[in-house]
């Protein structure tokens, strides 16, 4: 991977040590280089229908260099087929929106007695783990080791990263155990298709050549409607995007 020096790395996230890293071509797909698991990660919800963990499902092959859709149009997903030649004659915008910025420099800060929360919300992408209990932003102000073991398990959850939990050192309490890997969400509770996941210190390359900031957790949009490209801004749950891979986690399918 090029210009490795010139990384800006989110405090609390390691770069993946095995030169895994995704590219985002000119008005086309997202060129991942590297061999990490590619899988389908399905949001599963209790019975009140909150979100409370991921099952896999479909795990698909991973090239040495493995073009996958951003545009929402492939018929072969999540590899890229050529529609996105004809993504603006179907309304999609592939121009990248967001800036390069340290993510934490947007986001609001909720202090607890125990630990704290930096919540940037343009990161959100719908995924809904945060409703657990009496909500992440309510869990935080409460000093029972109870509620903090549910924040911290919220924080982990959240797809996108727009939420963090902060020890009494202010240092991120993250998942230092995080293998590089891309999920496919599927969101069982609404019937309808999410973002890829970027789990593990996956850098991002603008098509410009620059590199967004590297985060444990990132959510980049496939449905190619998002407004802050190439992060997805949940809009795949309004336009109810559909994928058309399975609609079912497997039985043996790894849950976490």
């Amino acid at each position: 991977m090029d210009n490795q020096n010139k990384l800006n790395i989110q405090i609390g996230t390691t770069q993946n040590p095995d030169g895994i890293y995704i590219e985002v071509t000119e008005n086309g797909p997202y060129l991942l280089h590297g061999k990490p698991k590619i899988v389908q990660q399905f949001i599963v919800p209790n019975q009140q229908g909150t979100s409370v963990n991921y099952q896999e499902g479909e795990e698909f092959e991973a090239k040495d260099a493995t073009y996958l859709c951003r545009c929402g149009l492939s018929q072969h997903k999540p590899y890229c087929d050529g529609s996105h030649k004809k993504a603006a004659e179907n309304g999609v915008d592939l121009t990248e929106r967001t800036t390069f910025n340290p993510e934490l420099l947007t986001a609001e800060v909720i202090e607890g007695p125990v630990v704290s929360l930096t919540d940037d919300e343009k990161l959100c992408a719908f995924a809904r783990f945060c409703d657990n209990g009496k909500r992440i932003w309510n869990q935080v102000e409460d000093s029972t080791q109870n509620s903090v073991d549910l924040s911290v398990e919220m924080a982990h959850h959240c797809p996108s990263g727009r939420l963090i939990v902060w020890d009494e050192n202010n240092q991120p309490i993250e998942d230092d155990n995080t293998s590089a890997s891309v999920g496919i969400i599927e969101d069982v509770a609404n019937d309808l298709s999410g973002p890829y996941v970027l789990w593990g210190g996956i850098p991002l390359k603008s098509a410009n050549g620059e590199y967004y900031e590297v985060r444990n957790r990132q959510t980049i949009c496939r449905c190619g409607q998002s407004s802050n490209k190439p992060f997805c801004d949940g809009t795949h749950a309004s336009m109810r995007f559909q994928d058309g891979l399975p609609k079912q986690p497997k039985a043996e399918g790894k849950v976490f």
